[in-house]
C-alpha cells in the first residue's frame, strides 16, 4: 500500500534541502559583486479553524546588490478546501475536500534589467489524488537569445533524460500559462510547466519525484550561469526604464491570473510569502 504520509514528507525533505542549496548559491553570487546580503528566514504557521495540524513554512528572502528582491518560499500545509474551490483541484470533491501539499516557491527580481527574472517551483499535492507538478521560466526585461537558448536547453535535457514527449508537451503548457491575454504579450520567453504527474503507486511516485528534482537541480545549475553573465553589465536610464514597465506586467498576471497565488490565498497560506513574487517596484504607462 502506498504511505502518503511518507510521500510527503520525502518531498518536504528535498524542497528544503533545494532551498538551502539555491539559497547559499545566491548568496555567494551577491560575496562577488561585494555584497554582504544575505537571507533573512521568517517562518509561519497557517490557522484553520477546527485543525489542530494545519502546517506552515518559512519564507525566506534576500534584497541585495544584484538580487533586488528573491524570495524562496518553502511550505507544508494541510487541511480542507472549500466546497466550491475543492471543484476546481484535482482529485478534490466538495464531499472530500482534504489536501496536503508541500512545495518550494521562487521568484526573483533583479537590479540589473540585463539580468532576466525568474520563477520557479515545485510542489506535491495529495487530494483524493497525489501528483507532482512544477516548471522554471525565465522572465528578462531585455531578452538575450543566448540566455534563453541555455535556459531552454538545460530544461530540454532534463525532460529527455525522463520521457522523450516531456520537454514539446511541458514548454507549450508554459508557453500557453505564462500568457497575459489582456495585454496579448507573453509574461517571458518561456520554459516549462507541468502539472498532475499523478502516483498512484510507488513506482509512479519514484519516477515522478526523481524528474521533480532534476528540474530542481537544473534550476540551481543554469539561472546562476545566466547571472554571472550579465550581472556586471552596464545599464541606461532606458534600460532601467523598461525594466520597471516589464514588472507591471508580470505584476498583472501573478494578480490576475497566477494559479499559485489563487492557491495560496484560499488556502489560507501567509500573505507576505504568497505575495513575495510582486516586484519592488514596477510602473505602468
Amino acid at each position: 500500500m502506498t504511505d502518503i504520509s511518507d510521500q510527503t514528507e520525502q518531498a518536504r525533505q528535498w524542497f528544503e534541502q533545494l532551498r538551502d542549496s539555491i539559497c547559499a548559491e545566491f548568496e555567494a553570487i551577491e560575496r562577488e559583486a561585494g555584497s554582504d546580503a544575505a537571507f533573512d528566514y521568517a517562518p509561519w504557521l497557517r490557522e484553520e479553524e477546527g485543525n489542530d495540524d494545519p502546517g506552515g513554512g518559512t519564507r525566506g528572502l534576500m534584497k541585495g546588490k544584484v538580487f533586488e528582491k528573491v524570495g524562496v518560499n518553502v511550505s507544508t500545509v494541510r487541511g480542507n478546501f472549500a466546497p466550491e474551490f475543492a471543484a476546481t483541484i484535482n482529485g478534490a470533491t466538495a464531499e472530500d475536500p482534504g489536501f496536503c501539499a508541500t512545495g518550494i516557491s521562487l521568484v526573483a527580481h533583479m537590479a540589473n534589467p540585463h539580468v532576466p527574472a525568474v520563477h520557479m517551483n515545485t510542489r506535491f499535492l495529495v487530494t483524493g489524488k497525489a501528483w507532482f507538478g512544477g516548471g522554471a521560466d525565465l522572465n528578462p526585461p531585455i531578452p538575450y537569445a543566448q540566455d534563453t537558448d541555455d535556459f531552454h536547453a538545460r530544461l530540454r535535457a532534463t525532460c529527455a533524460a525522463h520521457n522523450p514527449t516531456y520537454y514539446e508537451r511541458f514548454s507549450k503548457w508554459a508557453e500557453d500559462y505564462f500568457y497575459i491575454p489582456h495585454r496579448g504579450v507573453h509574461r517571458g520567453v518561456g520554459g516549462i510547466f507541468y502539472d498532475h504527474l499523478e502516483c498512484p503507486d510507488e513506482a509512479a511516485f519514484a519516477r515522478n519525484f526523481a524528474f521533480t528534482k532534476d528540474v530542481g537541480e537544473a534550476f540551481l545549475d543554469v539561472f546562476p550561469r545566466l547571472v554571472r553573465r550579465r550581472m556586471g553589465s552596464e545599464y541606461t536610464d532606458a534600460d532601467k526604464r523598461t525594466q520597471l514597465e516589464w514588472r507591471g506586467r508580470y505584476a498583472e498576471f501573478n494578480l490576475v491570473y497566477d494559479r499559485g497565488t489563487l492557491f495560496g490565498l484560499k488556502t489560507g497560506g501567509n500573505i507576505d510569502a504568497i505575495l513575495m513574487s510582486l516586484p519592488p517596484e514596477a510602473v505602468w504607462t
